[in-house]
């Protein structure tokens, strides 16, 4: 997965996941999700665009390209096991999301899959 930092991933993320709630996104819509001003907003898509993760088009709405979208479902599906995970051990569930969306950016790919395996197997037992 490229790293993109922290903020690049939650824009991404926050872009599929309004995708599944909405016609059509727009900047707007992901400032007022992230809690972000527009103009904040605006650039990070401007560079979102220009690593070819999303495109932009006339009537300003907001598209995943393939790569974006990998990132994206990469990015929520991390933030989703650690949610789930630390609910499920007993973290209130608004500490459990906020320290997901932290623990999500800075795990290596190796990390995470090794904790995966690890949690999927206990809890199979």
């Amino acid at each position: 997965m490229e790293t993109l930092g922290e903020s690049l991933e939650d824009y991404l993320e926050a872009i599929l996941i309004l995708e599944g709630a909405l016609e059509h996104v727009r900047s707007v819509d992901v400032a007022s999700y992230l809690g972000f001003s527009k103009p904040s907003v605006s650039h990070a898509m401007k560079v979102l665009s220009q690593k070819e993760l999303i495109k932009l088009d006339t009537s300003k709405i907001l598209q995943l390209t393939e790569k974006g979208r990998q990132i994206a479902t990469e990015t929520y599906h991390r933030h989703c096991f650690f949610t789930e995970m630390l609910t499920r051990i007993g973290v209130p569930k608004n500490i459990a999301a906020e320290d997901a969306c932290r623990i999500e950016h800075v795990l290596s790919e190796e990390s995470f899959k090794a904790i995966q395996k690890y949690y999927n197997d206990k809890e199979a037992h």
